[in-house]
């Protein structure tokens, strides 16, 4: 039996084809400065949620959802041509704050380090 659910090993080919696809084909500027973090399927391989962060925080995140929309056709026919499923996935969009909360904690940290 092979490691792994097929949704996570699904979803594992999916962020790898999205960063290919963000680096090589979309020029959308609101998709600039823009990190997948990763990918949640549905177990029926037909919804997935792709987390993003963005350089510049979570204020270039409706914009950079609004991109990914307008792209997604394209999208949706580029994994349907890489990862040949019985069903393209439908992709929602959503900001990941995870960086940027790790980085605040970070900065608290360091800020609350004792001085030598």
């Amino acid at each position: 039996m092979p490691e792994g659910r097929r949704p996570e090993r699904v979803a594992e080919a999916l962020l790898r084809e999205l960063s290919l696809i963000l680096v090589r084909d979309l020029r959308d500027p609101r998709l600039r400065g823009i990190t997948l973090t990763g990918v949640k399927m549905d177990d029926d391989l037909r919804h997935g949620r792709v987390y993003f962060s963005h350089l510049e925080g979570s204020a270039r995140a409706p914009a950079a959802i609004a991109g990914f929309k307008s792209a997604s056709g394209f999208i949706r026919r580029e994994i349907g041509k890489a990862l040949a499923l019985r069903y393209t996935p439908e992709l929602n969009f959503e900001f990941d704050p995870g960086l940027e909360r790790a980085a605040r904690i970070d900065a608290l940290l360091k800020q609350s380090a004792p001085k030598e």
